[in-house]
């Protein structure tokens, strides 16, 4: 397995190319870079240029690495002093290009257009193809998951964590939202929101939270009908509609588009006929990244909602990735401009050459981040998945009423949704639990410091023996020639990460 090179790595030269304005060469990095080889310093040079957080410019010897700054680059003149911005962009094919350019005139430039029904009726479920077959070939070699065949939704549900956090970030920032990925974490993982930052962009992102865990966690809910998208409309758009009874609720005025010339259909009677046919067309197609390419396009396209429509779009597109057991679609690091203009070139042009190129780009961002992630975790223990309610209350129940962690007092508040064969290792987990609880994660279990710390003082006795004999850890179940001695701290935490998201704000 190929090593994955850690984060502080490539933030270390980030921050070494950012001191000199003028960008360094190759032969500077490497001289101040810790002896890294030539190859090895070409290969995260060429992961942050991928990244968009460096810029490579010149050929040949002349060849220089410039940092990226609030989406543009800062690019030294040929002619000395004087130095110009360049924007920071996906990679656009020419029809990109083509479109980029119109929508980047001004409004005024550009004649006012309305919902084009041909646009729709051009298109044949498994006939017409938006993603040509040879690159839906790429995006299924990307994106499938390197293992064997595994339930629906399993790959979304092994990164749950991560995916809380960079799909919440990610689609927030596209809409504007200031929050950090930073601050988006510490939000979901921790229920902490930011300081200084509107009430609203914190509900933006825990309304992202909601919805992600919506699809992920019962995948039954992972359908491409009405009342799915209706649903994914009412967990976004909770808290942040001018008109509470628009929260999952198909439109019932007309609406424009900020920065755009295009005008919706306004009568709703024609909407909601309209939605149901998207609906139905997008379930009929077979390919999954033809399927969500498709919703990207036609849901905003419609505008089904008086609000949210495109936050809609992004998390109905993981709807047929979820279903397939494909690496999910975070819009990780896609930049807020690129994606607004492929969507103007949509509604104005019914054009769809630029958020293609946006979305090709997004995929193999996410495919980069999450297979990468997938491979180092431990695969989960789906029997602590099952009982996690249960052992919480257990382990609360048996610390506020003041008892020993004795195995006997564990078996006595077994509770009766675990099933027979179940509660031998039922009590080991128990007992595993008391084994590893500390002040830092007995919150888990809704027991305070205080709580924790005075009934250790008089039980921690009975605590030591039975329950270290008995927490075998249970990642030996997946993999019994692990030495579980100086690994198990770290991988009790990040495993200890996958059930911090279910922190309620």
């Amino acid at each position: 397995m190929p090593r994955i090179t850690p984060q502080t790595e490539l933030d270390q030269l980030v921050a070494l190319i950012a001191a000199q304005a003028d960008g360094l060469g190759i032969e500077a990095i490497q001289s101040q870079s810790n002896n890294l080889t030539r190859r090895t310093l070409q290969r995260r040079l060429a992961l942050l240029v991928a990244q968009g957080r460096i810029q490579r410019l010149g050929e040949a010897r002349a060849v220089r690495y410039v940092h990226v700054t609030q989406g543009f680059v800062s690019v030294p003149s040929p002619l000395g002093s004087a130095q110009i911005l360049a924007e920071v962009y996906v990679p656009v094919s020419p029809q990109g290009e083509e479109i980029k350019a119109y929508v980047r005139q001004p409004r005024a430039m550009r004649p006012p257009v309305g919902y084009k029904l041909a646009f729709l009726e051009q298109y044949h479920p498994n006939h017409t193809a938006y993603l040509p077959q040879g690159l839906r070939d790429q995006l299924h070699a990307m994106g499938r998951a390197r293992a064997a065949q595994t339930p629906a939704g399993a790959f979304a549900r092994d990164i749950l964590n991560r995916l809380l956090i960079d799909l919440s970030w990610a689609s927030s920032q596209l809409e504007g939202n200031t929050y950090s990925r930073l601050d988006t974490e510490r939000l979901i993982v921790f229920g902490q929101a930011a300081e200084g930052k509107d009430a609203l962009e914190t509900q933006m992102i825990l309304n992202h939270k909601q919805a992600i865990e919506y699809l992920v966690l019962d995948p039954t809910h992972a359908q491409l009908t009405p009342d799915c998208i209706i649903a994914l409309h009412a967990f976004l758009s909770d808290g942040l509609m001018a008109d509470p009874t628009a929260v999952g609720r198909l439109r019932r005025r007309a609406v424009d588009i900020g920065g755009s010339v295009y005008l919706p259909v306004a009568l709703p009677q024609r909407l909601e006929e309209l939605f149901g046919i998207n609906i139905q067309m997008a379930a009929e197609i077979d390919d999954p990244f033809e399927q969500a390419f498709f919703l990207m396009v036609h849901l905003p396209y419609l505008q089904p909602f008086e609000d949210v429509n495109k936050r809609v779009s992004r998390l109905a597109a993981n709807i047929p990735f979820i279903r397939h057991n494909l690496c999910p679609l975070s819009f990780i690091d896609v930049l807020q401009q690129a994606y607004v203009d492929a969507m103007i070139g949509v509604y104005e042009l019914n054009r769809i050459g630029l958020l293609r190129d946006v979305f090709v780009w997004a995929y193999e961002r996410s495919c980069q981040q999450y297979v990468a992630v997938k491979q180092n975790l431990v695969p989960p223990d789906i029997f602590r998945l099952r009982y996690r309610q249960a052992l919480s209350d257990v382990v609360a129940a048996i610390i506020q009423n003041d008892e020993a962690a004795t195995e006997i007092n564990v078996i006595a508040r077994v509770p009766a949704a675990v099933t027979m064969p179940d509660k031998a290792h039922f009590t080991t987990l128990v007992l595993q639990e008391f084994a590893a609880l500390h002040p830092g994660n007995a919150v888990r279990f809704g027991i305070r410091p205080l709580v924790l710390a005075a009934w250790k003082e008089r039980h921690g006795g009975t605590l030591s023996s039975q329950a270290e004999s008995q927490a075998v850890w249970p990642y030996s179940l997946h993999t019994k020639a692990m030495d579980p001695g100086p690994m198990k701290n770290h991988i009790r935490s990040n495993f200890e990460m996958l059930y911090a998201c279910e922190v309620q704000p």
